[in-house]
């Protein structure tokens, strides 16, 4: 099981650290979200993420979802943060504040279907054209900002995962590429989109993301594996 105190000491570091790199950034402290990677924490195990000052938890999946709603609805924010499958998105939308996983056109559309007016996603894009990720391409943002807003959807920032590597600097220039692309289009497309938004950076390279300009690190195995505690 998580050990809440542990929990929180951690987060209180990841916080620490992120304050930091918003100073090397130009920002206050506070200026970024941690989002924490609920895949990694069972739903018997959520009250832990309550009890250790979590306020919102990204799930990746539509049954872990349902799952740690039934146990902690309405004491968090979710938000979903993994590949959405169209079929999915009416049981999906009136779960979550934010969807940060738009990857296609016609998931726009169907979100659009399935939800009011005003309601808020981020595109994810595929900065490095990679076979094994979804996203859009750089050069197809405009057209996917046009296709959001004729379905009704305020697109509210960008998303991307970079190449895997072990090295949190090499991380950097990608990131860096997803705040120029982000600045770009918020400037053409004011005020239809808000374009707010940079969803970057995991447990291993979120200070690097932060510096690079992140509203939003997604954080999880890197903090909860370290706070289990032993079973008797």
């Amino acid at each position: 099981m998580i050990d809440e105190v542990a929990l929180r000491e951690a987060l209180a570091g990841v916080q620490a650290r992120i304050d930091g790199a918003c100073r090397v950034s130009g920002r206050p402290p506070g200026a970024v979200e941690v989002v924490v990677a609920g895949k990694y924490v069972a739903a018997q195990e959520a009250p832990a993420l309550v009890a250790a000052g979590v306020r919102v938890v990204g799930e990746n999946r539509l049954a872990d979802l349902v799952a740690k709603e039934a146990v902690i609805g309405g004491t968090v924010v979710f938000d979903f943060i993994g590949h959405l499958q169209s079929r999915k998105v009416k049981d999906v939308v009136p779960r979550v504040r934010l969807i940060h996983s738009v990857d296609g056109e016609p998931l726009l559309a169907e979100i659009g279907r399935r939800a009011g007016a005003g309601t808020r996603v981020l595109l994810q894009v595929n900065l490095a054209a990679e076979a094994t990720k979804g996203g859009f391409a750089p050069d197809r943002l405009d057209a996917a900002l046009a296709a959001a807003g004729r379905a009704g959807v305020t697109v509210g920032g960008l998303m991307a995962l970079p190449p895997f590597t072990t090295d949190p600097e090499a991380s950097r220039p990608w990131f860096e590429r997803l705040r120029e692309l982000r600045d770009g289009l918020a400037a053409r497309w004011a005020p239809d989109h808000d374009l707010r938004e940079l969803s970057m950076g995991t447990s291993q390279d979120f200070v690097v993301a932060v510096e690079a300009g992140a509203t939003m690190v997604r954080i999880g195995r890197g903090i909860i594996d370290r706070t289990r505690m032993e079973q008797p």
